[in-house]
């Protein structure tokens, strides 16, 4: 359906520019014949011939005279065999990407965001590996119970906006209360049953269906006969410029985020309806949650305002945008673990009772995790020790967000620059040689998508600053910085999103254009804006000698996306699921 809409419009667009056709190989034949005189004549390097009638490319300047300013015709069967071979198969591809939002607005954006910016796209991806790496590294340590339950599913809310409240000691008796041990328990078997991106038949399909079209028409581009039309049509850099999106793909679906958000907020319901709180009462026993307050410990933003509304869309793209309230919020679960670990390795009761021994099968004894609110909320309470590096003032940050922030910048930017980059390396040495409309349209691809990551980076980091308060006679209120840094969060996600829309639509264009001969005219084939205008020259007539040249840069851009896409998913297998050791 993506496939039929692209090249309906695009033939809309051809329609005013058919009328202005040229034929460049009868152009070059006029030449030979010396109907245009006997100078602008060139060979394939540009080189003035002294025989008008054994040129094979001929000046700009005189490419204008002969040729005109417009493109060659549009031909069908190029146009259809291209589009099929390199573009359709990705554009079907993009149906694969886990979305989930409640909304299908948000769905349009989120995946307008994926192809405007396979930077964040990446970037997205890396995080959310490199996130769970960590969490699970950050509570290895520790032994209290249901700590593997945590990192599970704290890990798997990167793609939800969640708040940690420890008013009421609602944290504290969730995670020291052994009547709570059924709310983690069963919160993981609940989410378990929405992974909204699977392995299904039809993603299999759509991958495979990449590969092999990729496989094929790499081979086919180098043992085909290659002609002028043939070579300025060719998709290999396309092929090449959209390879990202493969390991992108098999990344999430490998990850299976819990992206639906009607289903997570059911469960998460579902969950909070069983949990239990401590008391102060007479028999100090645990109460529902739900009598005490509608507070609970973990639970799922709602409508936090126009400043934080991307953190609330579920679409895994925007985990970027919950990266630093996420961190925070693990760090507050972590630290409260921490501490309730520390007390029962040192075998001090919630209730300051001598400590019970547990039995083979029960790793802390109930009795040692019992107590009343006050005891409970003291549970998890740091002491004091000047030696414990543990005991100094939080970051509002989150611990380690700088590097992996920076590591998953540099996969991301591995994976995005070296695909584009191999479209670029293909289509600046296809005769004539330079940065032209091809290769310039996929430079300007890149460096769109690579603004549209630092827009939206910047915008989430001006959110979280936006949070921040002062305090001022037991109250707490936003300064001016905080207000402006939240105005300014608004313009630079906006503006990112506009402009991610602009290139999603702006890459398909080119390669419509290029698959359906707009590119061949004389100022694109001249390689104008790279040599000038009295050093530009257009390659009409390839010869042997000029394809062979062309095998080392297409060897080395198709190595260098498939390579880049291998290390790509080589850095999220490896660092994917990571083993709790504790």
């Amino acid at each position: 359906m993506a496939g039929s809409l692209a090249a309906a419009a695009y033939l809309c667009l051809l329609l005013p520019i058919v009328l202005a056709t040229v034929n460049f190989d009868t152009c070059l034949q006029q030449v030979r014949n010396g109907e245009w005189g006997l100078i602008g004549g060139t060979d394939n390097s540009g080189h003035p011939v002294s025989n008008i009638s054994t040129v094979t490319a001929i000046t700009y300047d005189l490419c204008l005279v002969a040729c005109g300013s417009g493109s060659e015709p549009f031909v069908w069967n190029i146009f259809s065999q291209q589009f099929s071979a390199w573009l359709l198969p990705y554009l079907a591809l993009v149906s694969q990407l886990p979305f989930g939002a409640q909304n299908r607005l948000d769905n349009l954006v989120s995946m307008l965001l994926t192809m405007g910016s396979p930077t964040l796209a990446a970037y997205s991806l890396a995080l959310t590996v490199l996130n769970g790496h960590w969490i699970a590294q950050r509570f290895a340590h520790l032994s209290y119970p249901n700590v593997g339950h945590a990192v599970n599913i704290l890990s798997s809310l990167q793609q939800s906006s969640f708040h940690v409240t420890t008013d009421e000691s609602l944290l504290a008796s969730l995670i020291v209360l052994p009547d709570n041990d059924e709310w983690w328990s069963e919160l993981v078997s609940w989410l378990d049953y929405i992974h909204t991106s699977t392995w299904s038949i039809s993603a299999v399909a759509s991958i495979l269906w990449v590969i092999i079209a990729y496989i094929f028409t790499v081979i086919d581009s180098f043992s085909g006969v290659v002609t002028f039309s043939a070579l300025n049509a060719n998709g290999q850099a396309v092929g090449s410029i959209f390879l990202w999106l493969l390991p992108v793909v098999v990344g999430w679906l490998q990850l299976s985020p819990w992206s639906d958000a009607t289903k997570v907020h059911q469960a998460m319901e579902r969950a909070n309806d069983i949990a239990r709180v401590a008391t102060d009462g007479e028999d100090e026993k645990p109460v529902p949650a739900s009598d005490v307050s509608t507070k609970r410990a973990i639970s799922l933003s709602k409508g936090t305002g126009e400043i934080h509304c991307d953190e609330q869309c579920m679409a895994p793209i925007y985990n970027y945008a919950r990266f630093l309230p996420w961190a925070l919020a693990v760090e507050t679960v972590y630290y409260a673990f921490r501490e309730a670990s520390e007390r029962s390795d040192n075998h001090q009761t919630v209730s300051g009772n001598a400590w019970i021994k547990r039995d083979r099968n029960v790793k802390i004894c109930a009795e040692n995790r019992r107590g009343s609110l006050t005891q409970v909320a003291a549970y998890v309470k740091p002491t004091f020790s000047p030696s414990m590096d543990h005991d100094k003032p939080r970051s509002r940050w989150g611990s380690s967000v700088v590097s992996r922030f920076l590591l998953a910048t540099i996969i991301a930017f591995c994976l995005t620059w070296g695909s584009i980059g191999a479209a670029i390396l293909m289509a600046f040495f296809t005769p004539t040689k330079g940065i032209a409309c091809r290769s310039g349209s996929y430079l300007l691809y890149g460096i769109m998508s690579t603004i549209v990551w630092m827009l939206l980076i910047t915008s989430s980091a001006l959110a979280h600053y936006s949070t921040f308060t002062a305090s001022f006679k037991g109250r707490y209120m936003h300064t001016k910085a905080t207000r402006t840094a939240g105005v300014l969060s608004i313009v630079c996600r906006r503006l990112g999103k506009i402009l991610a829309t602009i290139n999603a639509i702006w890459i398909v264009l080119v390669c419509l254009f290029q698959f359906g001969s707009f590119f061949d005219r004389c100022w694109c084939d001249s390689s104008v804006f790279y040599l000038g205008k009295r050093a530009a020259y257009n390659v009409i007539d390839v010869g042997p000698q000029d394809v062979a040249a062309l095998n080392v840069p297409w060897i080395a851009g198709v190595a260098l996306a498939s390579g880049c896409a291998v290390f790509f998913l080589g850095i999220v297998n490896l660092l994917i699921n990571p083993a709790l050791q504790n």
